[in-house]
C-alpha cells in the first residue's frame, strides 16, 4: 500500500466524520427546537467525550475482516487445543523459536467499548475493538513453557474459537551475522531494532536522511521556518550517529548520507536531477557528512540527487559485505522515505559483487492502523493487519528482556524528535481513554512510539533476496 493510498484513506476518513457530525448537529438543533434550549449542548459534550473514548482512532478498514498471511512452505505447522483457559500441544513441539498462532477472534459486548486481548503466560496482545476474524498472535519466548504442558490463555472482551494453529519458524541467530541496518531517518533503527542491534556481534547502521522537516516546535527559539529546519536537520543527523551508543554501536561504525526528508522518492523517479530541503533551503548535503569515518561518493559535489544515494548504498554495501540487510518492509510501511529507501537499497544490492543473502524487514508505520502494534508498552506484538496477501516472508521475533526494554525506551528518549510535550488536545484525550476505554501509556515518553516500540518483542519478517 502506497503512501498516496494512506492519504486517500484519511481524507475519506475525514469526509466521513465531517458528514456526521453535520447531520448530528441538525439533528441537535432540531431536538433542542422540541424540547430545551440546553439539551444540544450537553447532548454536543457527551458525543464529543464519546468520540475522543472511542471512536478517534484511524482505522481505516473494517476489523470484522480476516488477517491474510502465508508463511514459507516447509513451515511446521500444528493444531493446537484451546480448551480451559489453557494451550496444549498434541504432538512434541518442533524446534524453532519464533510461534505464531493462528486464531479466531470474535469481540464480546464489551469489546467494542474495551480493547479486546489476550493474556497468554504473562504476555498480553490486544486486537481492534469490534475485531472479528483470523489473528496471529506472537507466542515467541514461551516455547519452553509450552512444551512443558499446557499454557495458560486467557481471553479478555474476546472469544477464541477452535482450530487454531500454531507456525513454528526457525531462524539462526541474526545477531552473529554481519549486519547492515537502514534506517530512512534518525530514530528509525531505535524504534525497529535497538534490541537486535545492541546484542549484534558486527553492526553498521546507515541514515539516508537529515529528516529536518516538520520544524515548526523549533521557531520557539526566535527562528525562522528555514533556520528552525537546518537546527533539526543537525539534531537529528547528531542523533542517528550518537543514539547507537547506548546499545553499544560506536559512532564510526554510523554513517549518515544526510540526503533530505520526502525527497527520496523524488530521486529515484528522476535520478540526475538535484533535490533541495523543501524547508532548509540547503542543497549540499556535505555538511551533514562530516562525521562519517567513511568516504562516499557524494562526498564529491554534495548534490541530493538519486544517481548519488545509490552510488553511496553501493559503496556501503562493498565496503562493509553484509550478509543481511535491516531494512523497511516494502508493501507492509507505507512511509514514502522507507518505501523509497527499501527501494534505493535493492537497486544499489543489484550492482555490488558480494550480495547479501537475506533482508530483514521492518515496519515502523502502517496504511490503515495508526495504533499497532496496539495495547500498552511491555507487551508482545502481534502479527499487524494485513488484509491482502503479502509474500511469503519468514518471520524472526527475538525477545527483550524487561532490562532491555528499559534502554530502549530510554534510547528513544535520546532522539529530539521523539521528545516535547504532549499538545493539549492528545493529553486530554488519553485522560479520556484511561478513565473511560481503560487504555494506559508509559511513563517513560509521551510520544506515541514509547508505547508502541518498546514491547517485549521486536518483528522482522525474513526475505531471501535474489543473485
Amino acid at each position: 500500500m502506497t503512501a498516496a493510498r494512506k492519504q486517500e484513506l484519511l481524507a475519506r476518513h475525514r469526509r466521513r466524520k465531517r458528514f456526521l457530525v453535520l447531520v448530528s448537529l441538525l439533528a441537535l438543533l432540531a431536538v433542542g427546537g422540541v424540547y430545551a434550549w440546553w439539551l444540544p449542548p450537553l447532548l454536543v459534550l457527551a458525543g464529543w467525550i464519546a468520540h475522543e473514548a472511542w471512536f478517534a482512532d484511524h482505522l481505516f478498514y473494517s476489523p470484522r475482516v480476516d488477517y491474510a498471511y502465508d508463511f514459507p512452505a516447509a513451515t511446521p505447522c500444528m493444531e493446537v487445543v484451546l480448551a480451559d483457559g489453557e494451550l496444549s500441544l498434541p504432538a512434541a513441539l518442533p524446534g524453532g523459536e519464533t510461534l505464531i498462532l493462528e486464531v479466531r477472534l470474535r469481540s464480546r459486548p464489551l469489546g467494542y467499548l474495551f480493547d479486546p486481548h489476550v493474556i497468554i503466560g504473562d504476555d498480553r496482545q490486544d486486537f481492534e475493538r469490534a475485531a472479528c476474524g483470523r489473528r496471529y498472535l506472537n507466542l515467541s519466548g514461551q516455547a519452553a513453557r509450552l512444551a512443558s504442558g499446557r499454557l495458560p490463555i486467557v481471553a479478555r472482551h474476546c472469544t477464541l474459537a477452535a482450530p487454531a494453529r500454531l507456525y513454528v519458524l526457525a531462524n539462526p541467530d541474526y545477531t552473529q551475522e554481519r549486519l547492515l541496518l537502514v534506517a530512512p531517518h534518525a530514530d528509525d533503527a531505535e524504534l525497529a531494532a535497538f534490541g537486535l542491534y545492541s546484542r549484534a556481534r558486527e553492526v553498521r547502521i546507515v541514515t539516508l536522511t537529515q529528516g529536518e522537516v516538520e520544524a515548526g516546535g523549533y521557531r520557539r527559539l526566535g527562528l525562522d521556518k528555514a533556520q528552525a529546519a537546518r537546527l533539526k536537520g543537525r539534531l537529528r543527523t547528531w542523533d542517528s550517529l550518537a543514539v547507537p551508543l547506548w546499545g553499544g554501536v560506536a559512532q564510526q561504525h554510523c554513517v549518515q548520507l544526510g540526503y533530505y526528508c520526502l525527497q527520496l522518492p523524488a530521486m529515484l523517479a528522476a535520478p540526475e536531477q538535484v533535490f533541495p530541503s523543501r524547508e532548509s533551503g540547503e542543497g549540499d548535503i556535505r555538511p551533514a557528512r562530516r562525521h562519517n569515518a567513511l568516504a562516499l561518493p557524494a562526498d564529491g559535489d554534495g548534490l541530493p540527487t538519486g544517481a548519488n544515494l545509490i552510488a553511496d548504498l553501493v559503496a556501503v554495501l562493498e565496503h562493509f559485505r553484509p550478509r543481511v540487510v535491516v531494512m523497511p518492509h516494502p508493501e507492509l510501511d507505507p512511509h514514502p522515505d522507507h518505501v523509497a529507501g527499501a527501494a534505493a537499497l535493492v537497486k544499489a544490492i543489484g550492482q555490488v559483487r558480494v550480495r547479501p543473502e537475506l533482508a530483514l524487514l521492518y515496519a515502523n508505520h502502517l496504511h490503515d492502523n495508526d495504533r499497532w502494534p496496539m495495547g500498552p508498552a511491555g507487551g508482545g506484538i502481534a502479527l499487524p493487519p494485513a488484509l491482502t496477501a503479502l509474500p511469503a516472508d519468514g518471520v524472526w521475533s527475538p525477545c527483550l528482556s524487561p532490562a532491555e526494554q528499559i534502554d530502549k525506551a530510554l534510547a528513544l528518549a535520546m532522539q529530539h524528535d521523539l521528545q516535547g510535550a504532549l499538545p493539549g488536545k492528545a493529553r486530554l484525550r488519553r485522560l479520556i481513554q484511561s478513565l473511560l476505554a481503560g487504555r494506559r501509556w508509559p511513563a517513560t515518553g509521551d510520544n506515541e512510539f514509547f508505547r508502541k516500540a518498546v514491547r517485549r518483542h521486536e518483528l522482522f519478517w525474513v526475505r531471501r533476496l535474489e543473485r
